[in-house]
Parts: C-alpha cells; sequence; structure tokens
C-alpha cells in the first residue's frame, strides 16, 4: 500500500503534468465572461473536461450548475466537496471584459473552475482513489457575486429558482445533502497573505431591490405636476449615509446603494426610479439593525417627496467561518507546497461570499492564494502567476483531501466528530425563507 506521502506526491505530480491543461481552461474561460444564472458557455467547458476525464456528472443544477463525482476505491465514507464559481462580475472597461455585456473576470472565478478540474486531475494519478475512503464531489456553482437582482427577482418569481445565490440554491435542492465537508479556494491580489493564505471570517449580507413610484409630468413645463421618485431616491441616499455614525466598528457593517434607473427620459419627471443595496456585518443582529434603519430612511424618503417605495428584502449570505481543525490541516499542506514563510493569514473580510452558507451546515474552508494583480472587482484585477493561481492552489487542496479520506477517511471523521455545526440544512432553510420580505409605502 502506498503512504500518504507516496499519495500526496503523486496527487502533485500529476497536476504539474496536467497543469498547461488546466492554465488554459481558465484562460478560456477568462475570455468569455457571464454573469451569474447566465453561466453557459462556462458551464459547458466544465461539462466537457469532466467529460474527457472520465467523470460522471449532471448538469443544469440551479439553471447551470455541473456536479459529479470520483469515488474512493477502499470503501464507503464521507464527501468532500470541492468547488469553483462559474460566474463573473460586470466590470465595463476591464480588458477581458465582454463588449456586448459587460461581464469580466475581476475576482477570478475561473481560476477557481480550473484549480477545481486540477484536483479531480490529480486525485485521478494511479493508485491515488483507490487508497481513499468515501467519496469527492466536484462542484461547480453559479452565481456567488450577486448582483442583477431585478433581474434575478425575477427569475425568482417565475418559480425557476428561489434563492439568488448559487449555492444556497444548491442547499435548497438537497445537492449539499450527500457532501460532509466542503472547500473552495479564491484567489487574491494581497501579496503581503502569502502564496497562500488561511482565512478567518467574512461578512454576511443581505440584499435590496427598491422601487420608487411617482407621477410623470413635464419637467419644464409642468413638474408641480409631478412627482419626482429620483428625488425621493437621493433623499434616501442621504438618509442612509445619515445612519452610518449608529454602527458600531465592531460590526464592521456596510451599506452601499445604487441606483439602477433614474427616470425615463430628461424632459419628464422620474416616476419609476429602482435601486439595490447590500446591507452587509459580521454577525445576524447587527445585520437586521442596520436592515431596520435602512428601510426607515426609505420610506422617510417616500414620506417626504409624496412618492411611493416599494421594497423586496431578499436572503442574502450568512457570515463565513472557517473549521480550525479543516484549515489547520490544509495550513499543513500549504507549507509543504510552499514552505512556512509563504503561508500567511488573512484577517475578517468585510465582502460577503456565499460560501458562508455552506459553513453554517457543515465543516468549511475558503483558504486564499495569491497569483493576482490589482484590485478585486476592478478594471485593473487580472492573474498573472498562472502557476500559483491555479496549480500551487489545486494541490493545496487535492492534498488536504488525501489527508481526510486517506487511511479509512480518519482525518474528516475525526473534524466531522469534532464540529458543530450552527443550524441544520432544514433549520437554515427556514431562517433564510423567513428573510424574504416585500412591504409598499406611500408618502
Amino acid at each position: 500500500m502506498p503512504t500518504r506521502e507516496d499519495l500526496k506526491r503523486s496527487v502533485a505530480e500529476e497536476i504539474d503534468r496536467r497543469g498547461e491543461e488546466l492554465v488554459r481552461v481558465a484562460k478560456t474561460i477568462l475570455e468569455h465572461p457571464e454573469a451569474g444564472f447566465r453561466e453557459q458557455k462556462t458551464a459547458a467547458v466544465v461539462d466537457r473536461v469532466m467529460g474527457e476525464m472520465g467523470v460522471e456528472r449532471r448538469t443544469g443544477i440551479a439553471i447551470t450548475g455541473v456536479k459529479g463525482h470520483l469515488e474512493g476505491g477502499a470503501g464507503p465514507g464521507p464527501t468532500v466537496g470541492v468547488m469553483g464559481e462559474l460566474d463573473s462580475l460586470l466590470v465595463p472597461g476591464h480588458p477581458h471584459a465582454d463588449p456586448s455585456t459587460g461581464a469580466a473576470h475581476a475576482c477570478g472565478h475561473h481560476a477557481q473552475i480550473a484549480m477545481m478540474l486540477g484536483v479531480g486531475m490529480g486525485l485521478q494519478a494511479p493508485g491515488v482513489l483507490d487508497s481513499l475512503t468515501g467519496r469527492v464531489a466536484l462542484i461547480a456553482v453559479p452565481a456567488e457575486e450577486y448582483i442583477e437582482i431585478e433581474y434575478r427577482n425575477e427569475l425568482r418569481q417565475q418559480g425557476k429558482l428561489e434563492f439568488l445565490a448559487g449555492k444556497a440554491e444548491f442547499l435548497r435542492l438537497g445537492e449539499f445533502d450527500d457532501i460532509d465537508l466542503a472547500m473552495m479556494t479564491h484567489t487574491s491580489s494581497n501579496a503581503h497573505e502569502g502564496k497562500l493564505a488561511l482565512s478567518s471570517t467574512n461578512n454576511g449580507m443581505i440584499a435590496k431591490f427598491i422601487q420608487y413610484q411617482g407621477r410623470a409630468a413635464h419637467a419644464g413645463g409642468a413638474p408641480h405636476m409631478g412627482v419626482n421618485a429620483l428625488n425621493a431616491a437621493m433623499l434616501a441616499l442621504s438618509a442612509i449615509h445619515a445612519q452610518r455614525e449608529t454602527f458600531q466598528d465592531k460590526d464592521t457593517v456596510r451599506v452601499h446603494p445604487i441606483i439602477t434607473r433614474g427616470g425615463a427620459s430628461v424632459n419628464s419627471v422620474p416616476a419609476d426610479v429602482r435601486m439595490e443595496t447590500f446591507v452587509r456585518g459580521n454577525n445576524l443582529a447587527a445585520i437586521a439593525d442596520a436592515d431596520m434603519k435602512v428601510d426607515r430612511a426609505l420610506r422617510a424618503a417616500a414620506m417626504a417627496i409624496g412618492a411611493t417605495v416599494e421594497i423586496t428584502t431578499l436572503p442574502g449570505y450568512m457570515p463565513l467561518n472557517n473549521d480550525d481543525r479543516m484549515m489547520s490541516l490544509y495550513g499543513s499542506n500549504a507549507a509543504l507546497l510552499v514552505g512556512e514563510d509563504n503561508v500567511g493569514r488573512a484577517g475578517h473580510r468585510t465582502g460577503s461570499t456565499d460560501m458562508g452558507d455552506v459553513g453554517q451546515v457543515m465543516p468549511t474552508i475558503h483558504p486564499y492564494v495569491s497569483g493576482a494583480v490589482g484590485s478585486g472587482h476592478g478594471v485593473d484585477y487580472l492573474i498573472e502567476d498562472w502557476e500559483n493561481a491555479v496549480l500551487t492552489a489545486a494541490k493545496a487542496m487535492a492534498l488536504t483531501v488525501v489527508d481526510l479520506l486517506a487511511d479509512g477517511a480518519v482525518g474528516a471523521n475525526e473534524i466531522k466528530a469534532n464540529h458543530k455545526s450552527n443550524m441544520s440544512i432544514a433549520e437554515y432553510l427556514q431562517v433564510q425563507g423567513a428573510t424574504l420580505r416585500q412591504e409598499t409605502y406611500s408618502g
């Protein structure tokens, strides 16, 4: 029987052997960016590569998701889910943006998909799967970037989905029912955090779609006959800003609204103005408090102008917490690959990820890999070190899978036995479902 070190060596060599292929996959996805729940081309790439790997898989999960399995040959046991995210952002002006949609991979998800596939390829090295107990699920998940809220809410109203984020939909559809532990790696341009970085926590958030309705009138000839919905929206932005001194630093609250429709034409008093915003925080109580204050500001603005406001509050992401034991196991493999001096620790991040939702119900890790430059979600965010961002990241996760499932899956079983989830999947779905509400207030 090969030792665990033999297995890891075989896995790393196989990932290196297929390195050019994996980087090519990432670059192909980079050139065909698609926003969430629209990732048909990206999903087709994943489906093709998994097919070439001989992986049994299902497609079309939560519209575009793909899920395949690798079976360990040493008997039944826990299932480790390894994930990558299919979607892009909308960043017009990015050098790889789609000219017609503005979609662009300004967050590194194209590298995530390649590293997820790389984990599968590495574990297919001769003799490796035969020595593992349990299964590995390779999962390409849609719609991590919570954008185009109005569009996604229309999909919800049409019955095509219930939650507006991919992993939440996977949880609702039962696609995590057979997963015991989950991991993925996010790219980073924070080189000071090392080549690989152990992460700690992230903000959670809820989302809002807001529609102010006024009354159209001639903007020059008879503005007194109108009710200016844009003025209501502008007052709402000011009222939200006036709440910021009430947010406590310890809660890392973030509220950042945008206006997505400002009116119909310049010579007509705006009668239909639409906004989207997140309300973020590092704990559910702080999010609820800020949510109440934002709603109060939105209603007050409608009253001041005499407009009507419809506020749709949608479930977003839970705060992220990593499993310490699982992260420690990952950290040992990271040090093996890049040296302890090149393994950093990322502090609390005020952005949000739906890996937080997965982490509420099972042991989860969400480490980071450097290799990018520029500002995340910006026009200058680019992967420069493809070897680290794809191959090293894939190796670190694959070696961790070996530690989890080798020797009768003793590693995975120990983590499961010591992990206390915050809620069951059923409880999670109940909590998130209760977040959805719609209010119409006439001023």
